[in-house]
């Protein structure tokens, strides 16, 4: 079994052809999950999902903004221009290590990022849920990422699956594991960050998946219930809340 980090090539955001996201889902662009997100471009090419928690703050995983590669704040406006944001601030959770996956230690993949301009108002912020899900529970899992594995092409528009909570290790305080039946449906390169939804708010943000070609299989997420604390202190200092129920 293959994992990886779902991060995308940027270069083909330049191109004015439709893509596609989440491998076997469906474009959902009037989703309440499209509306409270964007993308994550960074300089060495990285694509990646974020969920956006205010105007000039969004949460996607640490792995799209730790390093020494600049980031941008990526959409496109009404017209349908790509827009280009950059960052007054950027927050990666202490318990986040780089390492995780290939050492098979626990890792809190998750980073808030803040925009160096507020986002537009048709973004919504997402509400987000502080009780995890149970084992069969069916989730919405969403992103940017690429629809056809390897083909970075098919990235860039919002899509999401809805796929059942799975316990492969057993119950988890900081991980939720979703997979389809014929594991050809779920996350793939480019949805790192995206939001995980059940009942209308953001209970987990995808970090990586598995499978053959490296989408489609297990696809996990780290809860963000558990990490409410460093979520709102966090916040606070930047003089924004997010909404929680």
């Amino acid at each position: 079994m293959v994992a990886r980090h779902l991060t995308a090539a940027l270069l083909v955001l330049a191109a004015a052809t439709e893509a596609r996201a989440v491998t076997g889902g469906r474009e959902d662009p009037a989703s309440p999950l499209a509306g409270a997100s964007v993308m994550v471009l960074s300089s060495r090419g990285g694509v990646c999902s974020a969920v956006v928690l205010a105007r000039d703050a969004v949460l996607t995983a640490a792995h799209c903004a730790a390093g020494p590669a600049e980031h941008r704040v990526h959409f496109r406006d009404e017209a349908g221009a790509p827009v280009l944001v950059p960052l007054a601030g950027v927050s990666v959770h202490p318990g986040y290590d780089a390492g995780a996956i290939s050492g098979r230690r626990r890792s809190i993949d998750l980073a808030l990022m803040r925009p160096a301009t507020p986002l537009p108002a048709r973004f919504s912020a997402a509400v987000l849920g502080e009780t995890p899900p149970r084992a069969g529970a069916s989730l919405s899992l969403g992103g940017y990422g690429v629809a056809r594995p390897g083909d970075a092409r098919s990235s860039g528009t919002f899509r999401t699956a809805d796929l059942p909570v799975v316990e492969p290790y057993g119950p988890s305080r900081i991980l939720v594991w979703l997979r389809a039946g014929d594991g050809r449906v779920g996350a793939c390169e480019g949805d790192s960050g995206g939001p995980i939804g059940e009942g209308g708010r953001v209970v987990a943000v995808t970090t990586w998946t598995s499978g053959a070609k490296g989408c489609g299989g297990f696809s996990q997420g780290v809860l963000v219930g558990p990490q409410r604390a460093w979520i709102d202190r966090i916040l606070a200092g930047w003089g924004a809340a997010a909404r929680w129920e």
